[in-house]
């Protein structure tokens, strides 16, 4: 009889955690699709404009 006890604790936390993870995969997904890349976690305001930066000198070398 313990042991339907501890199933019964184990089961909705494998749903919940199941759950979570479906959740994490979504806004991954989602946010790809909608930038057409990863998210890149941490980022600052100087990684923020070296990305401008890098950009900007991307589209001036490709209109020489």
């Amino acid at each position: 009889m313990a042991r339907l006890h501890s199933l019964e604790a184990v089961l909705p936390l494998g749903i919940i955690g199941g759950m979570l993870c479906i959740m994490g995969n979504a806004q991954y997904f989602i946010h790809k699709a909608a930038h057409g890349r990863p998210k890149h976690i941490g980022n600052d305001m100087w990684d923020v404009a070296m990305e401008r930066r890098d950009k900007k000198l991307v589209e001036q070398s490709s209109g020489n």
